[in-house]
């Protein structure tokens, strides 16, 4: 262990193969629009690529990549590794990447049953069995001998290009309910022949290949395989099978990294790609049944809900695993372990594992916290402003926070006023529900760096026309945020009506029977924490249940609306709440019929809206007024800092 940082193992070398990797962190693979719409590589991807590999990992995947585009892909976006004409710019991508003494992979895919029916080019899809999953293709075609040895020679050939491309290795995607986990789980593989029914059967097509990859790009090249450690569902795969087949694939792999779960079920979507409802961690106890057994000889990783350098190398210590893989952690902050590495843990970004990032494969890659991510090169970094001006910064949220930041950086003299005795604006109403505790952090990271950016912070100072002016600023950048929206419905104020912000802050203790007024993001989150204290919770808002919780990605959406039902949470759409009584709240529905919910309590979560009165105090004192987050208008964290930052990057 190094004098200058406490961690026994994440930072030291691992021999994978024949490979020797520098630590044991991999940059999980995941998928962006950082390529041409023909997948072609783009300079953006190769910058972005470089990015990782300065981050200090190990190895970088690339993906998911499919091995063919008649009906191999699920998702838009994804690099085309099957062509020779990409070679070129697959060569940049291994240049970018061994610059800075990273190796890397690609995550090669066939998605079988679940690829997308907008991308694929044939007319049905191809699977082991013809079990069809809503939303996707209707039309499965149960594989052949014919098909098998096609698949098997499209993974062999994209194998074999990216050799050629200076890559040092693949991921074979084995996990999440994709063509190779179909074959291998009893849930998905109905077949009669030798290539289902027992679980030897079931392995045969895997395995096959398994080793012809093996055998196309010899000894020397990396072959990974990440598998699901257990596919949650009664009816999957489960860890014990998984251990007997890497028994079996160890024989032509170098290791192996244990995730969860099947992307093709909505009901366990959310273990491939857990949000911040989901703990930390889920996947290690898979991870350590593997690594513990005697008969596995290969390393093994594990990912999913990784957040620290710190947890990484707990994981190692305790024997459940050789290495990790992550991505977000390495997207919210890219320094985080070159920041762990040398001693400063603590100045590293927090995640906030809201899959903002990429949650859903259709969006351009980007992050709630670090809006700088995969930017073009105006805004990829902050950059010396060309004249120092004086700047004034009215409101300490987190677009104030970060306007301050940003301005430091680029040479401004900064003036932070801040009328609470605190920064960070609605985060410490909101960070202290049980499944909070990544904004918790993300709370004390931003307070201690803008604390310490060398802005002038002054506390209990409301911004004034008056003090304002008084600086003699050049500029001055509006962040004073939101207000809740207060309806005048009769009996909104009777005692037993409490604030959202104030219950989830835990400044109103409710209990018992409670109505929670507004299906929005918070109202929902907020109902959830109630339901798991015990409190019999009912949502009530205007909009169709199918838009509750709207405003955060799909995938943290589906898992927060699974678990609102896992509690008992009753959702109660399209109906307008017309007063709350001493009993409870009365709601009118679409046919002008009447519900009576009984409440003991009752939470305003009716929404908020911009301080936009409050903004325009300051829109005549100087021409340079710039209005930043939720004053210009409501929406969420991401939002607040990248209005904050594009603005400040311009001044």
């Amino acid at each position: 262990m190094a004098s200058f940082h406490p961690y026994r193992h994440v930072f030291t070398p691992l021999k994978v193969g024949r490979t020797t990797l520098k630590n044991r962190v991999e940059f999980s693979p995941l998928v962006c629009d950082m390529v041409a719409s023909n997948g072609e590589v783009t300079q953006g991807y190769i910058d972005f690529v470089e990015r990782q590999a300065e981050s200090g990992a190990a190895i970088i995947h690339l993906g998911a990549t499919p091995v063919n585009w008649d009906n191999a892909p699920d998702a838009p976006h994804e690099l085309d590794v099957t062509d020779d004409a990409k070679c070129g710019g697959l060569e940049l991508l291994a240049e970018a990447a061994h610059r800075h003494g990273a190796k890397l992979s690609v995550e090669l895919l066939h998605a079988g049953r679940g690829a997308d029916p907008a991308l694929i080019r044939t007319p049905e899809v191809i699977a082991p069995s013809n079990i069809s999953i809503p939303d996707r293709h209707p039309y499965i075609r149960e594989m052949d001998q014919r098909d098998m040895e096609k698949v098997i020679a499209d993974f062999v050939d994209c194998a074999r290009r990216l050799q050629r491309c200076r890559f040092d290795g693949v991921l074979i995607h084995g996990a999440h309910g994709n063509l190779i986990a179909q074959f291998l789980s009893p849930l998905f593989n109905h077949r009669t022949d030798m290539y289902g029914g027992s679980f030897e059967n079931r392995c045969r097509f895997p395995l096959m290949l398994l080793r012809a990859v093996r055998e196309a790009v010899g000894p020397d090249f990396l072959v990974e395989l990440r598998i699901s450690g257990d596919e949650i569902l009664p009816e999957g795969m489960h860890t014990d099978e998984v251990v007997e087949f890497l028994k079996l694939a160890q024989e032509h792999i170098d290791l192996v990294t244990v995730s969860a779960g099947l992307i093709v079920d909505s009901r366990i979507r959310f273990y491939c790609m857990p949000p911040y409802y989901h703990p930390k961690g889920f996947n290690v106890k898979f991870a350590r049944q593997i690594r513990q057994c005697p008969d596995i000889r290969i390393p093994v990783s594990v990912v999913g809900g990784i957040i620290s350098a710190e947890m990484a190398d707990q994981i190692i210590d305790e024997g459940s695993a050789d290495m990790v893989a992550m991505a977000r952690a390495l997207l919210a902050d890219p320094d985080m372990l070159n920041k762990s590495y040398r001693g400063k843990a603590e100045d590293a970004r927090p995640c906030l594992r809201c899959w903002d990032c990429c949650g859903n494969g259709y969006n351009h890659i980007h992050c709630a916290v670090n809006p700088a991510l995969c930017r073009d090169a105006r805004y990829a970094e902050v950059r010396p402003a060309r004249t120092a001006k004086k700047v004034v910064v009215v409101g300490g949220g987190v677009a104030g926070t970060q306007a301050a930041r940003t301005l430091v950086q680029r040479g401004h003299q900064v003036v932070l006023m801040e009328k609470s005795d605190r920064l960070g604006g609605m985060l410490p109403f909101i960070d202290k529900l049980p499944f909070k505790d990544d904004m918790l952090r993300y709370e004390q990271w931003l307070v201690r760096s803008t604390m310490a950016c060398g802005a002038d912070i002054r506390l209990n100072c409301e911004a004034t026309a008056e003090n304002v002016m008084a600086e003699r600023p050049d500029a001055i950048v509006v962040a004073v945020g939101s207000s809740a929206i207060r309806p005048g419905i009769p009996g909104i104020d009777l005692p037993h009506v409490a604030s959202v912000l104030d219950v989830d802050s835990g400044a109103v203790s409710v209990s018992g029977r409670v109505v929670v007024c507004g299906g929005g993001l918070s109202g929902c989150e907020s109902a959830l924490a109630l339901a798991m204290e015990g409190c019999d919770v009912t949502v009530v808002d205007m909009l169709p249940v199918e838009r509750f919780a709207s405003g955060c990605s799909e995938i943290t959406r589906t898992m927060l609306m699974h678990l609102l039902e896992q509690h008992g949470v009753r959702l109660i759409g399209e109906h307008l709440v017309r007063e709350i009584t001493a009993d409870g709240v009365k709601a009118e529905g679409k046919d002008w019929s009447y519900l009576q919910l009984p409440a003991d309590h009752v939470v305003d979560a009716f929404g908020r809206k911009p301080n936009a009165t409050m903004a325009q105090r300051f829109f005549e004192l100087i021409p340079d007024v710039y209005y930043v987050g939720d004053c210009g208008q409501v929406r969420n964290i991401m939002y607040a800092n990248l209005t904050a930052y594009d603005t400040c990057c311009n001044i």
